[in-house]
């Protein structure tokens, strides 16, 4: 949590977030004419129309926006919005077909929808707002103008992969809550053939210490069968070594989805011993697991 976040909550000093996230805004939306907002820096002009590696165009789609309990427990319920489109190719994409084509969904009504959320808030429904994809920060623009007609102290969590740009995240200082980032894979070798992602330790690396250094953060990791020594216990060891403070969420509920049934290994569900080794991981490295 950032200093102003935790200052406004106690009470302690003034805090206008949907100010902050309106003076963002045409810098967010200037942004898309040569887009660099993820580490892929295609460059292209999105404002134009769909472009670039995420295939996004200048607004999002949204393929379900609901109150929703799958979470980690401390966020749960929240009003989850997904938004179509990613800069990722993940094979085993639970939400592929949208996440993989940001042409599905519906194009939002953001009042109605910041509307809609506030009530599941105000009502009891929802603890918080949640928004994820695909990949919400490829679609910086409409994530700060749906925050900026939010009550400044709505809880906001954004859940994503870890490769945005330091641009991309300056934008949203000050405007999240809880960023709960994706550290999908232990090395670059597995993050380029699942995945189609180059570069991808040093990307999701520095995103990790930038959101341990200005707001509330989760490290997530979805247990792949046959990739707890190549992916899950490199990533512990570089949690442990660089954040050991941080929160873990090690999920374990991986499911041969959208293309894994390709490829080797994939296309099962985790074994018994394949949980319990990863918690054996977890307990080696000295990891605070959250539920």
């Amino acid at each position: 949590m950032t200093a102003s976040l935790k200052q406004a909550q106690e009470g302690t000093a003034p805090f206008r977030r949907a100010t902050l996230a309106g003076q963002r805004l045409d810098a967010a939306r200037a942004a898309l004419g040569r887009c660099g907002l993820c580490v892929l820096n295609c460059a292209t002009n999105r404002l134009n129309g769909p472009s670039g590696n995420c295939g996004a165009p200048a607004l999002p789609r949204v393929f379900s926006a609901q109150t929703e309990s799958g979470d980690e427990l401390e966020l749960i319920p929240a009003f989850t919005i997904a938004l179509s489109g990613c800069n990722m190719r993940c094979a085993f994409c639970i939400t592929g077909d949208a996440s993989w084509h940001a042409s599905r969904g519906e194009l939002p009504d953001t009042p109605r929808l910041a509307a809609t959320a506030v009530q599941a808030i105000s009502s009891g429904a929802a603890r918080g707002v949640l928004i994820l994809g695909g990949e919400p920060t490829v679609h910086l623009p409409w994530l700060i103008e749906f925050i900026s007609l939010l009550p400044d102290h709505t809880p906001v969590y954004l859940k994503t992969n870890g490769l945005s740009t330091r641009a991309a995240r300056d934008l949203l200082k000050g405007l999240i809550n809880v960023w709960i980032i994706d550290f999908k894979f232990g090395n670059d070798d597995c993050a380029g053939r699942l995945s189609r992602t180059q570069g991808y330790g040093a990307a999701v690396s520095e995103t990790l210490l930038w959101a341990a250094g200005h707001t509330g953060l989760i490290i997530r990791h979805l247990l792949m069968p046959g990739h707890l020594e190549c992916c899950w216990k490199p990533a512990a060891a570089w949690i442990a070594q660089h954040l050991p403070a941080a929160k873990v969420s090690l999920r374990f509920g991986y499911w041969p989805s959208w293309q894994a049934q390709r490829i080797p290994g994939l296309n099962r569900a985790l074994t018994e011993a394949e949980q319990c080794g990863a918690m054996e991981i977890a307990r080696q490295f000295e990891l605070h697991l959250i539920p």
